[in-house]
């Protein structure tokens, strides 16, 4: 990768790693609908501003535009949801880790899908490395934490299925779209699906009082959402899927230190081990 896909992928990694901890912050007072649509919004609108300054061309097909619906569903609403419900009971620090997974699955997905991905003995024993790793970071509570958190554990691991079809998906169904309208596309057409499950499921809408709150939804929807999409589909484009989807490699890292410094997460071996070995995981799986 060339200077600007270095700035692009760091500026990713550390921008996506903080928002699980605000994520965390802004779920005391809003629920997980809500949470998701309101990041979302602001990042629709910032990034629809951008296309019409930037020129963007949106004269696409039929085709074309219900590939971003797609998009908007699968790498979007279905997984900022599945995070943000996740996390009322799950660690920050143990979401990221469980995030961290993406490529993993990214390597199964593009062998059945795209013609030019080998599985090859490397990614075997990669993936077999990050199950040992997730495991470890399901069960570090005992068998009682594993029963109580097995389903929001669960929703962020389909959290990452998702963002993994999603990386394959884009890869081979919209190519020639600019990434700037692929970016502000997929959030638009997310806000629908999110704000629809905010008004059957969350009513009355709760409307946060505590400033860091807004502060968690603001910085979710310029940094998280806006800024991170920008770099995503940019780097996505120019660099490709497999280069994008590692900055899981620090992703798990910036996740579990802010959780642990500013949250008081608890910090254990089995989450030192299991955030190592899912890193290394990928690793493997990339080589």
């Amino acid at each position: 990768m060339d200077r600007k896909q270095w700035i692009a992928f760091l500026g990713l990694s550390l921008v996506w790693g903080s928002s699980f901890l605000f994520i965390k912050i802004a779920l005391e007072e809003v629920g997980p609908f809500t949470l998701a649509g309101t990041r979302v919004l602001i990042g629709a609108i910032a990034l629809t501003i951008t296309a019409v300054m930037t020129k963007a061309k949106w004269d696409l097909s039929r085709e074309q535009y219900i590939n971003l619906i797609v998009i908007g569903f699968a790498n979007t609403a279905l997984p900022f949801f599945l995070i943000s419900w996740g996390e009322i009971l799950v660690d920050s620090s143990v979401a990221s880790i469980l995030n961290g997974t993406v490529p993993l699955f990214v390597a199964i997905l593009a062998y059945f899908w795209l013609r030019d991905e080998q599985l090859s003995s490397n990614k075997l024993v990669g993936m077999l490395i990050g199950f040992i790793g997730v495991v470890l970071v399901m069960a570090r509570d005992g068998l009682a934490g594993f029963q109580f958190n097995i389903q929001s554990q669960l929703a962020i691991l389909l959290a990452a299925v998702s963002y993994a079809f999603s990386s394959v998906y884009i890869r081979k169904k919209t190519p020639g779209i600019p990434f700037v309208v692929q970016a502000a596309g997929s959030l638009i057409f997310a806000n629908f699906f999110l704000w629809t499950g905010a008004f059957l499921f969350e009513r009355p809408i709760s409307i946060p009082v505590q400033s860091q709150t807004w502060f968690a939804l603001v910085w979710l929807g310029l940094a998280g959402s806006y800024i991170a999409y920008l770099l995503y589909f940019f780097l996505l484009n120019s660099a490709g899927p497999s280069r994008s989807v590692m900055v899981t490699y620090i992703m798990p890292v910036v996740g579990v230190v802010l959780g642990v410094l500013i949250l008081g997460e608890r910090l254990d071996l089995q989450l030192i081990l299991g955030t190592i070995l899912v890193i290394s995981s990928v690793v493997v799986v990339n080589r």
